[in-house]
């Protein structure tokens, strides 16, 4: 993400800021290191064992992720965008400089509206309360803010007419979501509502996303779902968002 700083010199739409539960002594090591990787980190905050996500608000952050999972449920419940990051053993040697993420819809852009009537009817009540309320568009979900401020870096590349299907642009977003027909009008009138392309849409109807996501090759996944993401995990970086009705 930050390598989108160099493809639009001037602008800077990324930053990533360290929020650690680290003690600052132990973080200098963290802050010697950022060097070596080449990455371009200047705010960190090292808060010697409290919980780092409350100070999301003050840097005006729009994903926190960590790999312990039990923080992440708490910032989750707590309304912040967050998700943790699966163990992947997947390494990324390419010299591919495009930005790959890919979305779940559910649960993860939206809220868990839809879900929930799933959950209480089975698949025949998602699909006749979702062609009932297709023209109105879902609520927000935990990572919509997220999508919207990559859309708008994305819309510097749609202003310019020989980049609009360039397959090398900056950026790539795809959502991978189990609805299929009918049931995607409302999903194409959500995206619609707040001016969001996207780049490529899949419409599994519960076709393994695995499948998907080893052709598509992302550098990053979200799901609300790990029965989804497990599998996905071993050759995708793999992330969960432990919100809505799915993780209850």
């Amino acid at each position: 993400m930050l390598g989108l700083n160099k493809k639009f010199p001037g602008q800077s739409p990324v930053e990533v800021v360290i929020l650690s539960r680290n003690d600052p002594k132990a973080g200098s090591r963290i802050t010697d290191a950022i060097p070596e990787y080449g990455l371009d980190i200047s705010r960190s905050f090292f808060l010697s064992g409290q919980s780092p996500y409350p100070y999301m608000k003050a840097i005006n952050a729009c994903l926190y992720l960590s790999a312990n999972k039990e923080e992440v449920k708490s910032a989750v419940a707590e309304g912040h965008p967050a998700g943790y990051v699966l163990p992947c053993a997947a390494s990324d040697d390419s010299l591919d400089t495009q930005l790959r993420i890919a979305f779940d819809f559910d649960g993860i852009l939206v809220d868990d509206e839809a879900e929930k009537q799933y959950a209480k009817g089975g698949i025949d009540l998602f699909r006749h309360h979702e062609i009932t309320n297709s023209a109105r568009p879902l609520k927000n979900g935990p990572l919509m803010p997220l999508l919207q401020k990559i859309s708008a870096i994305q819309d510097v590349e749609r202003n310019n007419p020989q980049r609009v299907n360039d397959p090398d642009k900056a950026i790539r977003v795809a959502i991978v979501t189990a609805r299929n027909a009918p049931a995607h009008d409302r999903m194409m009138n959500t995206l619609e509502h707040h001016g969001i392309e996207v780049d490529e849409l899949f419409l599994t109807g519960g076709i393994e996303k695995k499948n998907i996501l080893d052709i598509l090759r992302p550098q990053i996944f979200f799901d609300d779902q790990l029965g989804h993401l497990e599998p996905a995990s071993g050759s995708t970086p793999c992330v969960h968002i432990p919100f809505g009705v799915r993780n209850v």
